[in-house]
């Protein structure tokens, strides 16, 4: 059984413009409470609230129910259902779930493979985050569903790579970071930091405002050059661009430190990109607003109380 290719494969139920990461958040969870205990089962009415949690923090804007991936995982071959009656799903009806005593598992097979190859889950784990997640919210989310990140992050011999790993490390262009970085003069376009140490920056990275896992293209038009911090507030959909390449903050985005106020600005422009240097196309900032960006945005006025 080729597990990489199983697990590559969640998520050929959606399509490039809209972000339904349900199915391997699921599996993540399941691999991390593996990875604690190789007879955990997960009992729908115990996990709920945290898979629901894991859905608002990492999951598109748009509410959603555990339920489903709970249930609809099974049709892909990794994941098994129980109720106190038997093998079997009962729906995806939130109280049947908890009535019928639901839980769920990794399917016998996949358990076996990966008490045989250890090494196994953190191939499974990688192929998951880097379809489906940008690389700037990996590490939080290991931590999140309760994964060991040396082993999450463990790299296969090279050499071995699987057709599976293969096509979820679709190569990037390495010039990216310097075609971006160089666009907007070595600044954070939010805040406009520009630390240097020597002649190199520091803590300065290229975002794709339409994310890599969902087929942004490595070009200038969807980057920008943000430090670390805005960075992840941009992946995560605190931050957002509005029309005119202003800065959009999230109203669910609670920041009560001066400091917090001070870092994240609403409705101010962004910083570059210089003369001649196109600015991040309307498409891919409608594709972040729509797949990344958390509720309504909070006015200046708001941000500034």
């Amino acid at each position: 059984m080729d597990w990489l290719d199983r697990v590559a494969k969640l998520r050929q139920w959606t399509n490039s413009e809209v972000r339904a990461p349900h199915k391997p958040l699921l599996l993540l969870y399941a691999l991390g409470s593996f990875q604690q205990d190789t007879h955990s089962e997960l009992r729908y009415s115990v996990v709920e609230e945290e898979l629901k949690r894991l859905l608002v923090e990492y999951g598109p804007p748009n509410p959603t129910t555990p339920a489903y991936p709970f249930h609809y995982l099974v049709n892909d071959g990794v994941w098994e259902v129980r109720t106190d009656h038997g093998p079997g799903s009962p729906g995806t009806g939130i109280r049947l779930l908890r009535s019928s005593g639901a839980t769920g598992r990794l399917v016998p097979e996949l358990r076996t493979a990966l008490i045989r190859e250890p090494s196994l889950l953190g191939r499974l784990a990688r192929v998951l985050l880097d379809i489906n997640f940008p690389p700037s919210l990996h590490t939080d989310l290991c931590e999140a569903v309760g994964l060991d990140l040396e082993l999450a992050e463990t790299a296969p011999v090279a050499g071995l790579l699987g057709e599976a790993e293969t096509a979820a490390r679709r190569q990037r262009d390495r010039r990216m970071r310097e075609m971006v970085l160089t666009a907007y003069e070595f600044q954070c376009a939010f805040c406009g930091y520009d630390g240097m140490l020597g002649a190199s920056s520091v803590g300065l990275e290229a975002a794709h405002v339409r994310w890599w896992s969902y087929d942004g293209p490595d070009e200038v038009d969807n980057g920008l050059c943000l430090c670390a911090l805005h960075h992840k507030l941009f992946d995560k959909g605190i931050l957002g661009l509005g029309e005119g390449h202003r800065i959009l903050v999230s109203q669910r985005f609670v920041g009560r430190s001066e400091a917090s106020r001070q870092h994240v600005l609403a409705g101010q422009p962004v910083i570059g990109p210089q003369s001649g240097v196109p600015s991040v196309a309307d498409r891919h900032r409608e594709w972040h607003a729509r797949q990344v960006f958390h509720g309504a945005p909070r006015t200046l006025a708001e941000t500034l109380c």
